[in-house]
């Protein structure tokens, strides 16, 4: 019965008239206040009758028996799902965006400005996950001598963002021997990842060992993703969690303290969002986030994908209250993960 009934147009018209005004007013919403808003003019007599076959179905239900109805989570998936994707990014939000990225001098001041903006339009928390060291378009690579024997790696990525990771190699290296290497992978591999150049190294060390000496050896061992520890693992940047956490649908959630300490370990929100870096689509809606803990039902989580020059690097998204304008966030984060790309592959 339920996809057969929101077939009519009439029928999503007005599920969807419940849903934006549950979200603006957070008050049950009555037949009256539909019929006020709905274009054709309907009367307050069919809205009912459409209201109770769409409580029946489970997209709405009554808190008490003289309330008006308030969506469920089959509701809002429908309209974030169905919906919402059919909107166009305001031309407010659209400057606002560009104006608060464009004002960025570094990555990592984009990034930051890019959760912030995030947060914001989801009464929730922005999302930037990172690609994992082993995956970076790296644009140059710097290696400096400490007095004991270890390294510092300082890589520069695509776009300008910046890591550097004190290491020990099994060998010790003089400085000039760290610039030599640092120069060759510089020359040889530049918008390469470590991966790839790991890969590459390997094989030219299988047939012209003679040829490098000791060059090969050194690059190999000090591009080791696993000598950088956690080379699989993703960086994420977290913004909005106080806003988050003062969400009045959130604060009767029993689990929300377990639920914000989930969120700040990161280690399930990288689970999450990597499915959305190897999907092909464009946009991932997710209504019900149960993944993180029992408090996760009351969420909502929108992502997208970014890209460094073509190649899916990593993800952003928003992380908020069911009761959410999806239209806003679901146009925002397709249009910051457009921006955000286009920013990072700049050189």
């Amino acid at each position: 019965m339920a996809d057969s009934l929101l077939q009519s147009g009439r029928n999503q018209q007005i599920l969807a008239g419940i849903v934006r005004t549950y979200v603006e007013t957070g008050e049950p919403v009555s037949s009256l206040a539909v019929s006020r808003s709905h274009a054709e003019g309907l009367s307050s007599a069919t809205i009912r009758n459409v209201m109770a076959d769409l409580e029946e179905a489970g997209y709405l239900y009554q808190p008490h028996t003289s309330a008006g109805r308030v969506p469920t989570a089959a509701a809002y998936r429908f309209f974030a799902q169905q919906i919402a994707p059919k909107a166009t990014l305001s031309e407010e939000d659209r400057k606002w965006i560009r104006s608060e990225l464009d004002a960025a001098t570094t990555p990592e001041e984009v990034t930051e400005r890019a959760g912030r903006v995030l947060a914001q339009v989801s009464r929730g928390i922005g999302i930037i996950v990172m690609p994992p060291l082993a995956r970076s378009l790296l644009e140059h690579i710097r290696f400096l001598s400490l007095p004991d024997g270890r390294v510092v790696v300082v890589l520069i990525s695509a776009g300008g963002a910046t890591r550097d990771k004190v290491v020990r190699p099994e060998q010790e290296f003089t400085q000039a021997e760290l610039d030599r290497t640092a120069d060759y992978l510089n020359r040889h591999y530049g918008g390469w990842t470590l991966e790839a150049i790991r890969a590459d190294l390997l094989a030219k060390l299988a047939s012209e060992r003679e040829r490098y000496g000791r060059l090969l050896p050194a690059a190999l061992e000090l591009c080791d993703p696993a000598l950088l520890e956690g080379g699989q693992a993703r960086q994420v940047y977290v913004e909005g969690t106080a806003q988050f956490a003062s969400s009045p649908e959130l604060a009767q959630a029993k689990p929300l303290r377990e639920l914000l300490e989930a969120i700040e370990e990161k280690t399930m929100l990288v689970t999450l969002l990597n499915g959305c870096i190897e999907t092909p689509e464009p946009l991932h809606i997710q209504i019900g986030v149960k993944e993180i803990n029992s408090a996760g039902e009351h969420l909502s989580l929108i992502t997208a994908p970014y890209l460094v020059r073509d190649q899916a690097q990593g993800s952003l998204g928003v992380l908020g209250p069911m009761r959410m304008e999806y239209e806003r966030a679901i146009t925002a984060v397709a249009y910051v993960a457009r921006a955000f790309s286009e920013m990072l592959s700049r050189t």
